[in-house]
């Protein structure tokens, strides 16, 4: 379907990075598998844990788009599964939820180095079309190799408002499916969540969109099942962020962006 943005309604867009904009979220979820399989293979059976293989429907209900502890976490809690937290300074591979987390981080890195960043144009496109009408942009993301991934993929001067996990560890903002980050990237760009569209292929992002009375919710479901991103708060959802215009749009083909939350 085809989806307007109105510059008359919609005056600024909150882009997430993975799965919108570069394909890392593909990379994450490799890092993820590779992290969470290792550790339950090795971890010895105990009739309260499920230590079966690590799966997409996991990585998508309990990691994705949160922060990086907390996926660790909410993973192994569903598993019967408690770690102590410990520091996050801690090294990586350490028995604790910051040690799995930082041993995370190290294999996502490794894959950046490894096979660079591959870019979505048709995300890259709808940023550009939004700015040419004057429509302020951010970049949110969960993680804190934001910078690093925009500069490896050449988008290093695309948003002039980045709101990523360094910035929401100084703040002490909680992650998605809460909406701080995404009013916090708001608000630096000086535009209230009702004029704000959110563009989101995580669910736990679009449930933060919702959640924030944001004016317009789109969730990107680059392989064409958008079900679950509706059940969480998308108010619409497209396949391929072309779909998506920026001008006046006829009465007729306007989303409804005020529906009841």
């Amino acid at each position: 379907m085809t989806v307007h943005l109105a510059p008359e309604r919609h005056r600024a867009v909150v882009f997430d990075l993975d799965g919108v904009i570069t394909d890392t979220a593909s990379v994450h979820a490799e890092a993820w598998t590779q992290l969470f399989d290792e550790y339950l293979a090795r971890r010895p059976a105990r009739p309260d844990e499920d230590h079966r293989a690590f799966e997409r429907a996991d990585y998508l209900r309990h990691v994705d788009g949160r922060p990086r502890h907390d996926g660790v976490d909410a993973f192994l809690r569903s598993r019967g599964i408690a770690l102590p937290w410990g520091d996050p300074a801690e090294p990586p591979g350490r028995e604790t939820v910051c040690g799995l987390g930082n041993l995370k981080n190290r294999y996502f890195t490794d894959r950046l180095e490894r096979h660079g960043v591959q870019v979505f144009d048709d995300g890259v496109g709808l940023v550009r079309r939004a700015q040419e009408q004057g429509l302020g942009t951010a970049i949110i993301s969960a993680s804190r190799n934001c910078r690093q991934v925009l500069d490896a993929a050449g988008l290093g001067d695309l948003f002039g408002v980045r709101v990523d996990g360094i910035v929401a560890a100084e703040l002490g903002l909680p992650g998605k499916p809460d909406p701080a980050v995404l009013l916090e990237a708001a608000r630096r760009l000086g535009v209230g969540p009702g004029a704000t569209v959110v563009v989101e292929d995580a669910q736990a992002g679009v449930e933060a969109g919702r959640r924030g009375g944001f004016g317009l919710v789109i969730g990107v479901a680059r392989d064409g099942d958008g079900d679950a991103l509706r059940a969480h708060g998308a108010d619409t959802v497209v396949t391929n962020l072309d779909e998506v215009l920026v001008g006046a749009a006829a009465p007729d083909d306007a989303p409804d962006a005020r529906r009841p939350r």
